[in-house]
Order: C-alpha cells, then structure tokens, then sequence
C-alpha cells in the first residue's frame, strides 16, 4: 500500500483511515507510535503483524484524555492523581479493565490494559478527531530500535501501513514510564523519563519491580520479556569514561568493523576514521539520541560492533541504561 506522509492539516484523513481500521503511525514526546482503534481487534491485529510482534506482549491503550479512559478501565482514586499530575505526559498507567471492554489481542489475554495520554497536543487531536482511543507500541520492526522521527517509521513501514503523523523529532527518546496501579504498593514496570523521586510524593510508596518474566508469562507491559532495541551490529556496553581507550584498542584487535556511540568529550578522542554518533553532553541529551544514534548505524551495515557509553542508573539514567542494557544483550566491555 501507499503509506501517506500527514501534517497537522491532514487530521480528518488520517482520523478517517483510524476508523477504518487502517494503521498509522503518529508522534508522541517520547517516541513515535503505531496506531490502529484500540476497540477493534481486527485493526490491532494490523499491528502486531507489521511489527511482528508476539501475540502475548500487551499494547498501550493512547487517549486524547482522562475521560476516554473510564469507558474502558476502572480509575482507582490513586490513578486519578497520577492523571491530574503528570499527563499529558510520558507517564503509562495500567488499570484493571471493566468486563469485555477492550479485546483480549490489545491486553495480551490479561484483565489489565495500559492506558497513556502523551503530551503531542496533534496525536491527542487525531484521537478525538477519530473519536476511539489508539492503540500505540513504538512505531518499529519488533526487536529494533525505537522511532524518534516519521523517517524512521518510514524505513521500517513504507508501503505496510496507511501513513505517518509527522511532528518533527521526539523531545524525550525513550518510551514512557510505565507503572503497575493494579499492586500495592504501585509498582514501576518500565522506567522513563518520569522516576520514583516524581511518583511518590503523589501517590506514596513506589516499587521499582525487578521481576523476570517467564517464557509462559505474559507480561503486564511493553519491554519486559522480549529483546529490544538491537541494531544489526552487536553493541557493548563500555560503563566508564575511563574504560574507552581499552575498549577501543580492543576492537581494534578484533578486526571488526565499530563504531562509537558516546559524548562529545570521548568523541573528541576517537580516531576520525571511526563511525561515531554523539550523545550530546550528559545523560539527558544522551537518552534522546540513543534510539537515533542505534538506528544510524543500521544505515553503515559495515559496522558489526558498537561501542556505547553507560551512565550511572539513577534518575533519568535508569530509562537510559534500561534501554542501552536491552539493546546490548547485556554485554558490557571488560578488561579482563
């Protein structure tokens, strides 16, 4: 099919081909998303089919505000605060959901849904235009990296999907956070831009879940049981500063063709023949240009190896290294 490029002009088109139970991919501030009518379960199988998704990992419920939420999902009072505080916005919030509301193909078999209202004013117009909350994974190949710009969902999507919602880049990188308000005490499933140190003060006492999730579990939210974010090159996780001149001497005895993924500070350092890609100064600039810089090695298919930089995981770094660890297989560089 002819996948569409849409601007902010073209929201009754787009909107139309939401309820025609056609996909089309949209922006939010974190990453960009694939949206199909969250109440048909033969459009959200669209989407697990050109993502080649696994039937058992839930997708995430997107609407154009709180009250679209309650005609599916019971709001519990703790749920609500997190509403009124921090959306729109990259927050995901997993409730239980009311009897036979949403297909069991958006919650993966589970009597629970996520549920998220991004802060792109032009999505949240989209889904009223259509007048059904949308469904919205990350709007790339199952396993890759995720999509901060229309250009990337066009790589992935061009000519599988009905079009694209192009809002210029993504202002966060990373997925949002997702946290479980079905257990006591709320749990985080997924860390984003949004931590624990935001969290409590609203709603009290917030676990950071560590639980591993089964080959026969089905997980509550996106990210926990699959790989993700691999780029064809393997990357490996370089945890300090100190340990690049190493790491790079290694590769270099490897044979293999790599690349650097880090600062501008270790940039500075690397020999200009190697393919590098900057994060910027810190760990904030970092976590917005990780999924580009993944996916531009994607383009120099001569690269096999990636070197990447690790910050410490608190605050914002822990969405970071949830993601760069994901996108490694967990392989870090050792001198040993």
């Amino acid at each position: 099919m002819e996948t569409k490029k849409f601007g902010k002009d073209d929201l009754a088109e787009a909107a139309a081909l939401i309820r025609a139970g056609e996909v089309v991919a949209f922006p939010t501030e974190t990453v960009y998303g694939l949206g199909a009518d969250a109440t048909s379960a033969k459009a959200a199988l669209k989407v697990f089919e050109a993502k080649h998704r696994p039937a058992d990992n839930p997708l995430i419920v997107t609407v154009a505000d709180p009250a679209m939420v309650a005609r599916f999902a019971t709001v519990t009072p703790d749920a609500a605060k997190l509403m009124a505080a921090f959306w729109p916005g990259p927050l995901t919030i997993i409730l239980p959901i009311l009897p036979v509301a949403l297909s069991m193909v958006v919650t993966g078999g589970l009597q629970t849904a996520a549920f998220r209202m991004p802060a792109s004013a032009l999505t949240r117009a989209l889904i009223a235009e259509a007048g059904v909350p949308i469904v919205g994974p990350s709007a790339n190949i199952s396993g890759k990296p995720s999509a901060t710009r229309a250009e990337h969902v066009l790589h992935d999507f061009d000519g599988r999907i009905a079009g694209v919602l192009d809002d210029g880049p993504t202002t966060v990188g990373v997925e949002s956070t997702v946290i479980d308000m079905t257990v006591q005490p709320p749990a985080i499933l997924r860390p984003g831009k949004i931590g624990p140190a935001e969290l409590a003060p609203v709603i009290g006492e917030v676990q950071s879940d560590h639980h591993h999730v089964g080959a026969k579990e089905t997980p509550k939210a996106p990210g926990m049981k699959y790989k993700h974010y691999a780029p064809a090159a393997q990357v490996v996780v370089v945890d300090t500063p100190a340990q690049f001149p190493a790491a790079i001497d290694w590769a270099q005895a490897s044979g293999q063709p790599f690349g650097v993924l880090a600062c501008d500070d270790i940039l500075t350092t690397v020999d200009p023949a190697v393919p590098t890609y900057t994060l910027g100064s810190d760990v904030t600039t970092a976590t917005h240009a990780l999924f580009a810089g993944l996916r531009w090695f994607d383009l120099h298919p001569t690269v096999t190896l990636i070197l990447a930089q690790a910050f410490p995981a608190d605050g914002l770094g822990a969405a970071y290294m949830n993601r760069l660890l994901k996108s490694a297989g967990n392989e870090h560089f050792s001198q040993d």
